[in-house]
């Protein structure tokens, strides 16, 4: 019953809206406040001025929504306050409006709530405020104790006021009847306001065309109490330094002197506003003296005003150095940015540069050599530039320019150099002392002595060669003979040098020509040759000529008896029978003679012009070969070339001797490595008992020419069967035993003193001085092969 009830009861929201109306004037003309639509009481959108709830909404609930705009367009933010110490109910959303229900409600406890809205646009705010108040009973409006009101900050305010009974039945409901008013309250304005300049900030400019009385600028100022407003008169403070005055009534200032005379670019004149009460308020009028761009850039030498500068100077001056020749100067006469202006340099890229490349007013100009090496009076006597200033932040644009004339000195910079690296020549030999070979030419491209070029011979062993030092010419010397057969190319170098020593070479390439001045020669004019049928004979002649075609000899037969039975070879000389002739039967059908004997005149001619020729004859012995195998053909083939068979011989032998060798190595190694020595041990021989000692007998076979010592002696032991000793071994004696098995080595027995003679007749006796030597060296060579084994 008790929700039921609560359900019944009403809640009144009382919301004052007080709309500051902001004055035109103090808000600049252009920007107002924004405000709140006023949608009546019963509206659930608009200022909220009046409107009920139930005690029983639910917290969360949107209870109304604030609408307003702004006169400009711009969008609005709202706002909800409440008086300090109040419990706070709603929340609103400062972009939508929207107003929510935060806290529970109960009538019993708080009937109403008074809350503050607000609008603003971020430059002008529509608040409520608490600056009225009204006598419940009475209705008396009054103005709160505390509060003021200002007619130049709010001239009107609008309060709504609510009047509503003690609330009864009503068709069955309980209901309390209300009623709204808005009281418009218009505030009168009083004298407490200093003047407001409109407008602010000012400026001025005066120009150099400008004349005394030129107006320069005009302040304006309103009296701040505008429902009431007086007088206001104007006058400058300061910063006029005499130069501008001020209308007192209509705030206009001018000029009162040439600008000409003007000290600075910039005047900030204190203006003051001032009422008849004694208010006042000061502002600041900025004055530019500002420059007219009449002025171009100017050059200017030492004399004045130039447009082409000269400077004489030597090629290649280093990079980096200053061209102090010349004496430069620009000049704008304008000022501030009309005075500044850019300087470059208009000519060959990157060899001279100028600095400043910007100025202001008037600077010195500077050039710098950049590229040495592009400074070469060889190149151009003379280098010309364009220097163009022109102006940067003016839509003139204004610009000069002045030519700059270098003048090149020649130095000693360049090398001679010859006109190709080499030079081939070439002269028929023979030909007469002091003949024209070559010419070399050399250019030095500097000036004056530096220019001139000498010619050598560089180096040495080519003194058949002159050069003559100015012309370049090479010819032979006056006793010179060349003969392509003795040496036939000649190379040489030629020096190309300056007055100060300065060179290159070029090499000089000669060749001798070779002429016809050598006729072919053969062996013998008579010469005697043996064919074998199917087999050629050869003839050859040598032209000593050095090259072809005067040492190209052809062949041919010139007279044979009987005629048309041989075919010479014309590049080779080989002499062949005619095909048809294969057997000695055909050759002896041919002619009676039984020796088979022709004689032939063959004839050697060169190619040269002119050709050259002789003669011999040619004893030509037929026979038909009775041997077979290659080597017979051979040697019957080349019995007319004995070099050649001697050549194969000599192969022949040299194969047989390498292979002998490698055997012989062969074998060397191998038995090397089956007779390793073994480590070596000490063997005492003692001697037999004198019947025991049996003789010692020497078989001489004298194997082979006999001159090897070791194959000469064979000595024979009973026990241990024969030895062969080498005695010219350099390793020492070397004893081998025909046992199969090789035992250790040891020393062979010494024989006896003295031996009988033999018995048998086929062995030799052998003297005892030969006995005792073989038995010195046989112990010396023991002695040297131990020592060595230990």
């Amino acid at each position: 019953m008790k929700n039921q009830k609560k359900k019944r009861r009403c809640f009144f929201l009382l919301v004052f809206l007080v709309t500051l109306l902001l004055s035109p004037s103090l808000a600049g003309q252009t920007d107002y406040a924004p405000y709140f639509y006023d949608n009546g009481p019963s509206s659930t959108n608009g200022n909220m001025a009046l409107f009920s709830i139930s005690e029983d909404t639910e917290v969360g609930t949107q209870l109304y929504i604030l609408n307003g705009t702004d006169p400009e367009g711009d969008a609005v933010w709202f706002g909800l306050t409440f008086e300090k110490g109040t419990r706070e109910y709603l929340r609103v959303d400062p972009k939508s409006g929207n107003i929510t229900l935060i806290q529970e409600l109960d009538r019993e406890k708080q009937g109403e709530i008074l809350a503050f809205v607000s609008i603003t646009d971020g430059r002008n705010k529509g608040t409520t405020t608490t600056r009225f108040t009204i006598d419940g009973h009475s209705g008396v409006l009054r103005i709160k104790p505390g509060e003021t009101l200002d007619y130049e900050t709010t001239a009107t305010h609008f309060v709504i006021v609510v009047a509503k009974d003690g609330g009864g039945q009503y068709k069955g409901k309980h209901q309390v009847l209300t009623s709204t008013a808005t009281i418009t309250i218009n505030v009168l304005d009083a004298q407490d306001t200093p003047p407001a300049f409109v407008g602010t900030p000012y400026f001025g400019y005066v120009y150099e065309v400008s004349l005394p009385g030129s107006e320069i600028s005009t302040v304006f100022a309103k009296d701040g109490d505008e429902g009431n407003p007086n007088p206001i008169h104007y006058s400058i403070t300061n910063g006029s330094e005499g130069v501008f005055t001020i209308n007192s009534t209509s705030g206009c200032i001018s000029l009162t002197a040439y600008p000409v005379t003007l000290r600075n670019e910039l005047y900030e004149i204190q203006v003051k506003s001032e009422e008849l009460l004694d208010y006042y308020t000061m502002t600041v009028v900025t004055v530019r003296v500002v420059d007219l761009n009449n002025h171009p850039p100017t050059f200017y030498g030492e004399n004045g005003p130039q447009s082409q500068f000269e400077v004489t100077m030597y090629e290649h001056p280093p990079e980096g150095e200053i061209l102090r020749g010349l004496k430069i100067t620009v000049n704008d006469s304008d000022q501030g940015a009309n005075a500044k202006f850019k300087l470059r340099l208009v000519g060959p890229g990157r060899v001279l540069r100028v600095v400043p490349q910007t100025v202001l007013n008037e600077a010195q100009v500077t050039v710098i050599v950049e590229d040495s090496a592009a400074i070469d009076y060889e190149k151009g006597k003379s280098l010309t530039y364009k220097l163009l200033a022109v102006e940067i932040d003016t839509p003139e644009r204004f610009s000069a320019t002045a030519d700059i004339v270098i003048h090149l000195l020649d130095t000693n910079d360049n090398t001679p150099r010859f006109t190709s690296e080499y030079y081939i020549a070439r002269i028929p030999e023979n030909s007469p002392g002091g003949s024209n070979v070559v010419s070399v030419t050399a250019n030095d491209p500097d000036s004056g002595l530096w220019g001139e070029v000498k010619y050598s011979i560089y180096g040495s062993r080519y003194d058949l060669f002159l050069i003559h030092p100015s012309s370049g010419i090479i010819y032979t010397q006056a006793w010179a003979i060349l003969d392509a057969e003795v040496k036939s190319k000649y190379n040489f170098y030629v020096k190309a040098e300056d007055t100060e020593g300065k060179y290159s070479l070029a090499e000089v390439f000669v060749t001798v020509l070779d002429i016809n001045d050598h006729v072919p020669e053969f062996d013998d004019s008579r010469v005697e040759r043996t064919m074998v049928i199917g087999a050629p004979v050869k003839v050859e002649a040598i032209d000593a000529d050095a090259g072809s075609p005067n040492n190209i000899i052809e062949y041919s037969i010139m007279q044979a008896e009987p005629d048309n039975i041989f075919d010479i070879n014309s590049e080779t000389g080989e002499i062949n029978l005619k095909s048809y002739i294969k057997s000695m039967e055909i050759v002896q059908n041919i002619t009676k003679q039984k020796d088979c004997r022709w004689s032939l005149v063959v004839q050697a001619r060169d190619r040269g012009s002119p050709s050259f020729s002789t003669t011999a004859v040619v004893n030509i012995d037929i026979t038909e070969t009775q041997v077979n195998g290659p080597m017979a053909d051979f040697l019957l083939q080349s019995r007319d070339n004995p070099m050649k068979a001697l050549g194969m011989v000599a192969g022949v032998i040299s194969i047989l001797v390498g292979i002998t060798v490698l055997i012989s190595t062969a074998t060397f190694l191998r038995n090397t490595k089956s007779n390793r020595i073994m480590p070596a041990r000490r063997i005492v021989i003692r001697r037999r008992p004198p019947r025991d000692r049996k003789p010692w007998t020497f078989n001489v076979p004298f194997r082979g020419s006999g001159n090897d010592s070791s194959n000469k002696f064979i000595v024979g032991d009973q026990e241990a069967g024969s030895v062969n000793v080498n005695l010219n071994n350099k390793g020492g004696p070397r004893c081998s035993r025909s046992k199969s098995k090789p035992t250790p080595p040891r020393a062979p027995c010494l024989p006896p003193p003295s031996c009988p003679p033999p018995s048998d007749t086929s062995r030799i006796p052998v003297s005892s001085a030969l006995v005792s030597e073989l038995k010195m060296r046989l112990e010396q060579k023991i002695i040297e092969s131990n020592s060595s084994y230990y």
